[in-house]
């Protein structure tokens, strides 16, 4: 199991990077090949990605939670996964290399990082746990997609401003599209953290005598919580469209990165199992 584990965990980011290479090709050289693999390959990168964390969770006996390199790679699989269920939902199948060079560059960096741990804390034994990491994870990979449609919202924007209408204005959604979308996914992303904080609720008690609400990481989900949940509701009472929405999913995005690396390594106490 161990050899199969160390071949796939070297494997995932070649199969990321030729998925995202194929897109790529598709996007700005339009080519027909590319266009007809692409899909095949970021299924195979799915697949082999969840024999992956499925082995890992087999062999060490525990979900692949307890690292922030761990949790990179879960969350590189979340949004290739989304990313194929919006593209098969929306029926838009060109913003692909836009979003999947997230999940190449968050599994490069786990692929290069992470360790096998045997020992780890029983807490990771509880499911209420696997539901809470899962809701946040999921909820995290809905605002990164969000950020992606909001980078290119703006690219695009200043691109049609400028009159230079080259293979961006070809091959992207327009303006509206793209701010549904990200809008879409920021909702998705706020119910699934949502979800994720409600359970920790109900969660921390249990798992922990000595948990504090002052932890940063707490501080830090629920300041993220309250960013996107501030935004909708200015966007459906105040009417904040356009660039205002797409700098919040940018600006959020970030944020959230910073919280599940920086604030989870050197300054939450109980959120670290190993």
């Amino acid at each position: 199991m161990s050899s199969l584990i160390n071949v796939l965990n070297y494997s995932l980011p070649l199969l990321y990077g030729i998925t995202v290479w194929a897109y790529a090709k598709a996007f700005f050289r339009n080519s027909i090949s590319a266009k007809r693999l692409k899909k095949v390959f970021l299924l195979a990168a799915l697949a082999a990605h969840l024999v992956y964390l499925l082995a890992r969770t087999i062999e060490f006996s525990h979900p692949p939670i307890t690292t922030v390199f761990e949790i990179l790679t879960i969350l590189a699989f979340t949004i290739a996964f989304s990313y194929r269920l919006i593209e098969h939902f929306s029926k838009v199948r060109n913003t692909g290399f836009f979003v999947l060079i997230l999940s190449f560059f968050f599994q490069l960096t786990s692929t290069m990082f992470i360790q096998d741990l045997t020992e780890v804390n029983p807490v990771l034994r509880s499911n209420l746990l696997g539901f809470h990491v899962t809701s946040a994870l999921l909820g995290y990979s809905a605002f990164g997609i969000s950020a992606v449609y909001g980078f290119l919202h703006i690219m695009l924007y200043r691109q049609i401003k400028s009159n230079r209408f080259g293979v961006i204005y070809e091959n992207l959604p327009n303006l509206e599209k793209l701010e549904s979308m990200a809008t879409v996914a920021v909702f998705c992303g706020f119910l699934l953290l949502t979800i994720a904080i409600v359970i920790g609720v109900f969660w921390l008690p249990r798992a922990f005598e000595d948990y504090s609400l002052l932890d940063p990481k707490l501080i830090g989900t629920f300041a993220i919580w309250l960013m996107y949940g501030v935004g909708l509701i200015a966007k459906r009472t105040a009417g904040w469209q356009g660039r205002k929405i797409m700098i919040l999913s940018i600006l959020g995005f970030t944020i959230s990165i910073l919280s599940l690396t920086v604030v989870n390594v050197y300054f939450s106490g109980f959120h670290n199992f190993f």
